[in-house]
């Protein structure tokens, strides 16, 4: 008999918690033969780790984590994964814009053999600015970054015991964690689903906590940043000595005249720009590479009743 561990990351869900174990337990628990609901509040300051606590007044299997701030959604589902005990576990968001009856079909392709089945968007009830930069991103994944990296996207997956133990090893930060499931290469399978339109409360998918994923993504899985400045400074390097040339030959047969300087300020703007840009891709990886070495935790739990280890 096969255990699922279901690890849902809270952020601020306070209005959908109960609505949310009524859909998982109508459509899919009472489906299973054994389950955990792993429950991870990521440094909320509403009532939603008091709301799951009373869930655990219903359900034994429920576990409760809840970190003591806000680390970020990759911290909080690998929190999740260290302290389930399921022989796979899937990671599902609390804020009912995905069915929860796909959790079983994710199951079904993991029971065919599959160590990854990833739940990919087909559709989606939001906003043109959240599709646009979603669908950019993705695009951006799969041509330059990761090449399994489905068109439509996923923020949901399904992984088996031997997937979990290679993402707790890799213990990585400043990461994507669906980028290291993509990463590992291991047997895929996938479904589709329409993302829903959120019905209650407020995302705090934040412009600045997308963007800082798309830097993370980029520089974690791809040596384009490092390849860009490769060639933009040969590129530049072969025009100075074509402009070097050009100058002596002109200073030889006295054809230099006063006139050039509105030219000469805007080359060398152009130049500065581009030296501040390559600096700051590489203190992007400077920086990242300083946090590495740092023996900080991923995250800390505050409060559990996991009898598993408190951090990472």
């Amino acid at each position: 008999m096969s255990k699922l561990s279901i690890i849902i990351p809270v952020y601020y869900n306070e209005m959908n918690l109960h609505d949310l174990y009524e859909d998982l337990f109508t459509k899919v628990l009472q489906h299973l033969e054994d389950y955990e609901l792993v429950f991870v509040d990521d440094g909320s300051q509403d009532a939603s780790y008091a709301i799951i606590q009373e869930l655990i007044q219903r359900d034994s299997r429920i576990v409760s984590l809840k970190l003591s701030r806000n680390f970020g959604s990759h911290a909080a589902i690998l929190a999740g994964l260290n302290h389930c005990t399921g022989d796979c576990a899937v990671m599902k968001t609390a804020d009912l814009q995905e069915p929860s009856s796909m959790i079983l079909d994710m199951y079904a392709k993991w029971q065919t053999g599959n160590n990854v089945v990833l739940a990919i968007r087909s559709d989606r009830e939001e906003s043109v600015f959240q599709s646009l930069f979603s669908n950019l991103y993705y695009r951006i994944m799969r041509r330059y970054v990761l090449k399994n990296m489905p068109l439509g996207g996923f923020d949901c997956f399904l992984i088996d015991r031997k997937v979990i133990e290679v993402l707790r090893l890799m213990d990585e930060k400043n990461t994507s964690l669906m980028g290291q499931i993509l990463w590992a290469g291991f047997k895929t399978d996938s479904i589709y689903y329409k993302r829903l339109k959120r019905e209650k409360g407020k995302s705090r998918w934040t412009l600045r906590k997308k963007i800082k994923l798309v830097i993370d993504s980029v520089l974690s899985f791809t040596y384009l940043p490092v390849r860009f400045m490769t060639v933009i400074g040969l590129i530049f390097f072969l025009g100075s000595v074509i402009w070097a040339t050009f100058i002596i030959y002109q200073r030889i047969f006295g054809g230099i005249a006063v006139e050039g300087w509105t030219t000469l300020m805007a080359f060398n703007l152009f130049a500065s720009g581009l030296n501040l840009l390559t600096l700051g891709i590489i203190g992007e990886y400077l920086w990242r590479n300083f946090d590495a070495t740092r023996p900080r935790p991923t995250y800390i739990v505050e409060e559990s009743n996991s009898s598993r280890h408190d951090g990472k």
